[in-house]
């Protein structure tokens, strides 16, 4: 396990790789809870070579398996410690996250790793009259992390009675696309350049 939890380290880190160097297909859905906002829930899929280490290590374990309990365990600390890569503001207000998840899960979706999990807000956010911005990236932009299309993020009913998504890719100039291109080895952005954040979609939550 020692490997596979050096890997995922590694891949939310600032280690020494080209940009990016590798890639989380996530998932997300808005949930709620008495009629607040009460929390995200997550999925990731990460690359198949992002992935191997982690599914060598789980074998031919089971679902639910301790294997794969101790691995969602190393994996999700790794995830605490950049407090969920995400961000969440409503108007200038950044949005608090609680420091463990209710509930997380690491699975095997073919030659793949899926990291399953719920962000909990520290106070349940208001459905009425609100917008909020998420935005979820590594901030040295060495994992790629994206929405695959709008359909990734989905609401439950009373979230979606009360509100609606869109979904912003950005666009950077080929500048930026080369300079983060031309990152490799030892070199690293400067940490007040937000590289993965220029690169990072935002999602907005209309509600009204």
């Amino acid at each position: 396990m020692k490997i596979a939890l050096i890997t995922f380290t590694l891949l939310f880190s600032t280690a020494a790789w080209s940009h990016p160097h590798s890639f989380v297909d996530m998932k997300t859905e808005f949930i709620s809870d008495n009629q607040h906002l009460s929390g995200m829930k997550m999925v990731w899929t990460m690359d198949e070579i992002t992935s191997a280490d982690l599914l060598y290590d789980a074998g031919k374990a089971k679902p639910g398996d301790v294997v794969w309990k101790k691995l969602a365990a190393q994996v999700m600390a790794n995830v605490l410690g950049q407090h969920y890569f995400t961000e969440v503001w409503q108007d200038k207000n950044r949005v608090k996250f609680l420091n463990l998840p209710k509930e997380y899960n690491l699975s095997r979706n073919g030659n793949k790793a899926v990291l399953e999990f719920i962000v909990p807000f520290g106070e349940p956010q208001l459905l009425s009259a609100k917008q909020y911005r998420i935005q979820t990236f590594d901030p040295s932009y060495f994992v790629d992390m994206y929405y695959d299309n709008p359909q990734a993020l989905t609401m439950d009913d009373t979230v979606k009675s009360h509100c609606q998504i869109e979904l912003h890719t950005p666009k950077p100039d080929d500048s930026l696309k080369q300079y983060a291109l031309s990152l490799d080895k030892a070199d690293a952005p400067p940490e007040d350049m937000d590289l993965g954040q220029q690169f990072a979609q935002t999602v907005t939550l209309i509600c009204h």
